[in-house]
């Protein structure tokens, strides 16, 4: 299935999630090539962004390689939201998704993210200020509801289609859950059967075969995946193979993964600086290695390490390992 969103065509249904702390450039760039169908900015508060913050502008940093990518924009006004959007589409974005999904305290207690959920007539304030701002598609993501007892997306969802939202996102949660249960796709099936939109499952998709039953369950065009791809940028591709095909594709060999992370880490130092940089790749790091022989001496050693050229030598030693005993 090809999703038109307006001069953008996406012909693989498999996107890489907004993540705070993940999604930067670097990252979005790996999974890019890789064959996400779309990749999203990590969550940008509207406020900074017209202020134009270095940490904000950094946020949406973007490059033909990344392409597309669609910058997520979270806020409470729907006149600074609008006015946000406006700004990114101004710098280049080709799509504009609205957070109404964040469960974070900090966000919600500030009547963003999920919390717009509890009020719809200010969430429709906020979707009509931002589409109306901008020549751009703007999309949503969202969860299923406030809680067990305000699961009311659907609704939501038909009120954004009629605004001229282009795509929906469910996270298969409510807020109040969090991150704890389990993502409930069968109701993001109710999500598709409300309006027309293209509409993507997100939530728990951990290998190919979650992909795959949460789109059997949810009847939706696609899946996002956010924590499935950790220290994994190559597992986007495996899902889009998988679905298309049923192919299995196995992970790239240890030198290709050692090129994959040396250019993640690499880049990394470039974006934040040599001591940034290395505490931002210690967890990514953590993930690479974390279900490879030998990760958790290797993370003890990096996770501790200060100097970015001596964690570098350090990734080198740990791949070429695999690279003798692959030879031998």
């Amino acid at each position: 299935m090809i999703i038109q969103l307006g001069s953008i065509k996406i012909d693989t249904p498999v996107f890489l999630a907004p993540m705070a702390g993940i999604t930067d450039l670097p990252f979005r760039r790996i999974v890019s090539r890789f064959g996400a169908g779309l990749v999203f900015s990590e969550m940008v508060a509207s406020k900074a962004m017209v202020a134009e913050t270095r940490r904000s502008l950094r946020l949406v940093k973007t490059e033909k390689k990344d392409s597309p990518m669609a910058v997520q924009l979270a806020g409470c006004d729907p006149k600074i939201m609008a006015e946000a959007a406006k700004l990114n589409e101004d710098l280049g974005a080709q799509i504009i998704d609205i957070n109404m999904g964040c469960p974070v305290k900090k966000v919600t207690s500030g009547m963003a993210g999920s919390s717009l959920m509890r009020d719809l007539d200010h969430a429709a304030s906020i979707l009509k200020a931002t589409v109306e701002a901008v020549s751009i598609p703007v999309t949503l993501k969202m969860r299923t509801g406030w809680d067990d007892d305000s699961r009311n997306a659907p609704l939501l969802a038909k009120i954004a289609e009629d605004i001229g939202i282009k795509m929906l996102t469910v996270h298969g949660r409510t807020r109040c859950q969090f991150f704890k249960g389990e993502a409930d796709w069968r109701f993001i099936g109710d999500v598709k059967q409300a309006v027309s939109l293209p509409v993507f499952a997100n939530g728990d998709i951990l290998t190919i075969e979650n992909a795959k039953e949460a789109l059997a369950q949810s009847g939706a065009d696609g899946v996002m995946i956010g924590r499935g791809s950790y220290g994994r940028p190559w597992f986007v591709s495996q899902v889009a193979a998988y679905l298309a095909t049923n192919d299995v594709v196995p992970d790239p060999d240890h030198e290709t993964q050692k090129a994959v992370v040396l250019e993640h880490y690499r880049a990394l130092i470039e974006l934040y600086g040599e001591e940034v940089g290395t505490r931002v790749a210690r967890k990514h790091l953590s993930w690479y290695s974390e279900r490879l022989p030998g990760g958790s001496v290797f993370r003890s050693k990096v996770i501790r390490m200060t100097d970015w050229r001596a964690v570098e030598q350090e990734i080198i030693a740990f791949y070429d390992g695999f690279s003798l005993q692959e030879s031998a």
